[in-house]
């Protein structure tokens, strides 16, 4: 075997994954089908499509992906340390009624289960309480005092990033000496096109950095394409190796056991696959595909009148307002000179219809023609917006399968559609408005289709007692199949309404945890806790 393990995937899955298993003895490839990219490969802002996009048929292989279904749109992350390159750095804790949901509460007593392992990923990626407050900030806070909120709903975002002294190197801050030098945050606003200053942590700042010097090999500009069972036992997982789309090479592994941690886009296509040939796993659950969910979010922007101040200073998000028990608000941004969403935006008009929601949305126009020509004409969309996150926990789920050529789409499995007109998000977005003088705008794609955008899609390869009930058991191991394991968004069997980066590593966390040693291996130490520094240094 060339592996005791191959891991498909260098995500918030993928990476702690390969770490632990690494500290068991277990010798591990990761397979990561994006390319190691470095701070000079990062883009300074998101009009370098080339640099930013993924899109490999066009010669795009930047970070950033859009997926376009027909009931969502999906942004994720591509490249070595997956999603952590472009989320927005926040690490939340979901409410209790992820942990108590019915879709996977008689499993586990997931609150108690996933309790030792927050703290420990919060260590593991840095995560410290944004010290600064913007101007967008203060605009939250205030519209949570309108709304009657208690102080308490509104608080910085825990975070992912170094606080360091503003662009001073220092040597690893959290490991011992062990992590790479780190770079104090700029708040030049830059974390989702690839903070070029060394003060994100992504993945390959901490679990797979510490992975690769305990002999990981991760091999980037791989993408798996097929894993079959050998007759021997164990698994053969294939791949086309290589940046040229047409001149890539076809390659091999042959491992004991096999971790799918592509994420949703990544692990689900290739299992529905996998499943529908003889040649492939078979006796995959009936359930692959099934059960995936949104955090029903509505992504809305406000450009301001006021050119006099600068709303692309700060981190990527840097606070939250809760605005009910089910809900929360959050302000993004982009850095100064990021302005390619500009193209897909119109004034935000929620309605049942398209034909209603471009008609508010010409309405809004007429009945604020400055604020309208203001938003058309901005320079600087980044520096003279704020863009809003909408995310609540109440929702349906959706079915994904592969149609014609092989391409993926979706369909409503249970509960309503996902819409972008969210009546509450509208609501809150037109509060915005008014205290900047600015029109709420929506993306194209709401506006005609009714179709929300995510940056959080889960589940397909949920959890069930049996293969009749989800596709992995609740130490995310695949049922039917001796070796494989799911471990990534697609195991996530609710909604948890908060990014939920921090939740698949713990899950990740618990469930390598579950893996036994290798026999005879000498073990290094575990890194479980690292220091870390002040939030200023």
């Amino acid at each position: 075997m060339d592996a005791d393990f191959v891991v498909i995937g260098s995500g918030f899955g993928g990476s702690v994954s390969a770490l632990r298993l690494a500290e068991k003895g277990h010798r591990v490839v990761v397979l990561e089908k994006g390319r190691r990219l470095g701070a000079d490969d990062f883009p300074r802002t998101n009009w370098n499509l080339r640099r930013w996009l993924w899109l490999p048929a066009l010669g795009f292989r930047g970070l950033f992906k859009m997926t376009f279904l027909r009931h969502v749109t999906v942004l994720s992350g591509v490249g070595v340390g997956g999603g952590s390159l472009v989320y927005a750095n926040t690490l939340p804790i979901p409410g209790d009624d992820f942990f108590a949901a019915p879709s996977w509460s008689g499993l586990a007593d997931w609150k108690r289960e996933l309790a030792p392992h927050y703290p420990v990923v919060h260590r593991m990626l840095g995560a410290a309480d944004n010290p600064y407050t913007t101007p967008a900030d203060e605009v939250l806070r205030e519209v949570g005092r309108d709304l009657g909120r208690p102080d308490g709903d509104f608080r910085r975002s825990p975070v992912a990033i170094y606080f360091g002294k503003p662009e001073v190197t220092v040597p690893d801050p959290y490991f011992g000496g062990e992590g790479p030098a780190r770079t104090g945050c700029t708040q030049c606003g830059g974390c989702m096109i690839g903070c070029r200053h060394g003060a994100k942590n992504t993945l390959d700042q901490n679990y797979l950095w510490l992975a690769e010097r305990r002999g990981v090999a991760v091999a980037p500009d791989t993408e798996v394409t097929w894993v079959r069972p050998l007759p021997e036992g164990g698994y053969r997982v294939d791949a086309l190796q290589g940046a040229r789309r047409l001149g890539r090479t076809r390659r091999s592994w042959t491992a004991a056991n096999v971790v799918f941690a592509g994420g949703v886009l990544g692990t689900v296509p290739l299992l529905l696959r996998l499943r529908a040939s003889p040649e492939g796993l078979p006796a995959l659950s009936p359930r692959v595909g099934e059960f995936v969910r949104t955090n029903s979010e509505s992504l809305l922007g406000v450009v301001a009148g006021r050119r006099d101040v600068d709303h692309s200073k700060g981190i990527a998000i840097s606070s939250v307002l809760h605005t009910d028990a089910h809900s929360h608000l959050e302000p993004v941004r982009y850095p100064s000179g990021s302005g390619f969403f500009r193209l897909l935006v119109a004034p935000n008009a929620p309605g049942r219809t398209a034909l209603a929601r471009v008609a508010r949305a010409f309405a809004s126009g007429l009945r604020h023609p400055v604020r309208a020509l203001r938003a058309l004409l901005v320079l600087d969309w980044a520096r003279h917006t704020i863009i809003l996150l909408y995310m609540r926990t109440l929702e349906g789920h959706l079915k994904l399968r592969l149609g014609w050529g092989g391409r993926l789409s979706s369909s409503v499995s249970g509960g309503a559609a996902p819409s972008a007109s969210i009546p509450e998000a509208a609501d809150l977005a037109r509060r915005v408005g008014e205290k900047l003088d600015g029109l709420p705008q929506g993306l194209l794609t709401e506006l005609l289709l009714d179709t929300p955008t995510t940056a959080h899609i889960l589940g397909g390869a949920c959890m069930g007692a049996t293969a009749e009930e989800g596709v992995i058991d609740a130490r995310h191991r695949v049922h039917g199949y001796k070796g494989l394991y799911v471990v990534d968004g697609s195991a996530i069997s609710a909604n948890p309404g908060v990014n939920p980066s921090l939740t698949i590593a713990a899950l990740a966390e618990r469930a390598i945890g579950f893996v036994p040693a290798r026999t005879g291996a000498s073990l290094p130490a575990p890194v479980a806790a690292p220091v870390v520094p002040a939030a200023r240094g």
